[in-house]
């Protein structure tokens, strides 16, 4: 098990930021750490990197607790915080050597950054001072700070925030790429990055665990099965009719022949949908199924 959080609590003062949480993630998974703004996150974060300890509760990093050896620990993890804080005077080989120096890497050091480099895509701008990049090449050296020295474990906070689609999508690959071999816990407020690159997602709200579950599981959390179809007919159907619909349970009228249908059971109701259309030589020019989407299951959980 490459992280395990165990009972972790955390206060300032009165205040409790984490309360109780505990979970694992294992090695080769990216997880998604969601929560709104002051549910926990960072702290958390900061406390499985060995920043900051936890006012009660244990972290274990590959089988290192990080309250008895800090320093072993650090040395498993690269962690991109949120604010991204580098040295803007530096040149980019000359920050990454530096970066490289503290980690002791020693003979191996030339080529971690020639290889790191070209891992993350600074090779055009390795010449320049950081102070004269792009925010997404600085999110670039960012992550390559974070995987110089070839960590177990990544951790990242808010690592695509202000970045553009373009730049979006090449962090994302990144991170993606980073993770076949790696453990990654994936801090952010866009959901489609979340169901892009993760495989199993962790809600926060308040301090607490509101949700674990895997990607494709998290749906459920939502209470109630209801399906919503759209459907638009060549010509106006009879509302009682189509009220008569085995499992549905509601329909409106949206403007002309389309109409939304709402069911509460679980099987698709499409099918007889269509079949009541032929009943009623009806034309069915389309039929959509609307699906349930992670930032649904976000709201639901943490208002």
């Amino acid at each position: 098990m490459s992280v395990s959080v165990r009972g972790v609590s955390k206060l300032y003062g009165d205040q409790k930021a984490l309360d109780n949480i505990s979970f694992e993630v294992k090695s080769g998974e990216i997880v998604g750490f969601l929560g709104p703004n002051g549910a926990g996150k960072s702290t958390m974060m900061k406390i499985i990197t060995g920043f900051m300890p936890p006012s009660s509760g244990k972290v274990f990093v590959n089988g290192c607790d990080i309250g008895d050896d800090n320093i072993e620990v650090r040395k498993r993890i690269g962690y991109l915080p949120e604010n991204n804080p580098l040295y803007p005077d530096m040149f980019i080989r000359e920050y990454l050597s530096f970066v490289a120096s503290v980690y002791k890497l020693g003979n191996e050091q030339g080529k971690a950054i020639d290889e790191i480099i070209e891992v993350t895509g600074l090779i055009p701008e390795q010449n320049k001072k950081i102070g004269a990049l792009s925010k997404g090449f600085r999110q670039r050296v960012g992550l390559a700070q974070a995987l110089i020295h070839n960590p177990d474990v990544l951790i990242l906070d808010e690592a695509t925030s202000g970045l553009d689609p373009n730049q979006i999508v090449e962090i994302r690959n990144l991170i993606k790429e980073a993770g076949r071999k790696k453990t990654v816990l994936f801090s952010t407020h866009i959901m489609q990055e979340v169901e892009a690159i993760c495989d199993r997602i962790i809600i926060i709200d308040h301090g607490i665990i509101k949700a674990d579950e895997e990607k494709n599981n998290i749906y459920s959390r939502l209470h109630g099965t209801v399906q919503i179809i759209t459907v638009e007919f060549d010509r106006q159907p009879d509302e009682t009719n189509l009220r008569s619909i085995p499992d549905v349970t509601g329909v409106l009228h949206l403007k002309d022949n389309l109409w939304q249908i709402e069911s509460a059971g679980k099987n698709d109701i499409r099918s007889q949908i269509f079949s009541y259309a032929v009943t009623n030589k009806l034309t069915v020019l389309s039929l959509q199924k609307k699906e349930n989407n992670l930032e649904e299951v976000f709201r639901h959980l943490t208002n």
